[in-house]
């Protein structure tokens, strides 16, 4: 099973406590060597780093890990192979342009018997499940919604409609991002907690490092962590329901 980690915020926050306990999952306490990836939404922008080495190997990580690179919106992926070589292409996360915006989206599990045609805009790059998963995604937003991005509500019943329809495929737990809202599938594991005042410290599990949230935040931040296990082992997480389909925004959940 490959690794999610995403991160939601209302004001720009740096990811390296989390990261450094995520980053241990790719070769030392699981067994995720098949290359990763982050992304960093910054205004309209996007930062994307990708590797095909394990996260433990990776300079790139070693970097992400030190270099408090602050976002409102962060997701992160550590691949274990089941489609597709090890290769950059097949590495998680993919980013696609709808709308005018950056999509970044990262997939956990494997979908079966699933090779749908090209569509008229978005196609694979690489061999893997996922990515063609997320260009159908798109395609069949942009030909729902073909001038400019619906309402929120109205973009909420349109995803849960595709997922729905890609789920049956088989697993299919993601984080994508367009770098206003996160939007978070649960098919079997996927858990997220919510940070707010009064903040307290926090103990990494896969990594003997604790942070003193007090000393880094102020009583009006929001930060909205997901994860397909929880990072930390003092902090109360939440696991989603299977089939459920969450909107984190600002570092709150606004949908359902």
């Amino acid at each position: 099973m490959c690794q999610l980690l995403g991160m939601n915020c209302n004001v720009p926050t740096d990811i390296c406590f989390s990261f450094e306990g995520f980053s241990q999952r790719g070769g030392r306490t699981d067994h995720h060597r098949d290359g990763w990836g982050i992304a960093f939404f910054e205004g309209l922008g996007c930062r994307l780093l990708i590797d095909s080495k394990a996260t433990l190997d990776s300079p790139i990580a070693e970097l992400v890990r030190h270099y408090p690179i602050h976002s409102t919106n962060v997701i992160a992926h550590i691949r274990k192979a089941t489609r597709g070589r090890v290769a950059l292409e097949n590495s998680h996360p993919f980013m696609r342009e709808l709308w005018g915006r950056y999509w970044i989206f990262a997939h956990n599990g494997t979908l079966e018997n699933f090779d749908p045609p090209s569509g008229s805009r978005y196609r694979p790059v690489g061999e893997t499940d996922s990515e063609r998963g997320f260009c159908l995604m798109l395609d069949t937003l942009r030909e729902r919604f073909p001038s400019r991005q619906p309402e929120l509500l109205a973009l909420y019943g349109a995803l849960e409609e595709i997922t729905r329809r890609l789920a049956r495929h088989g697993t299919f737990n993601y984080l994508l991002s367009n770098g206003e809202c996160l939007f978070a599938h649960c098919s079997d594991r996927l858990t997220y907690v919510l940070r707010r005042a009064p903040f307290s410290t926090a103990h990494l599990i896969d990594q003997d490092v604790t942070v003193d949230f007090r000393a880094v935040t102020t009583e009006d931040d929001k930060v909205a962590v997901i994860a397909t296990a929880p990072l930390t082992d003092n902090e109360v997480w939440t696991p989603m329901k299977g089939g459920e389909l969450l909107v984190f925004r600002n570092g709150e959940l606004v949908l359902p």
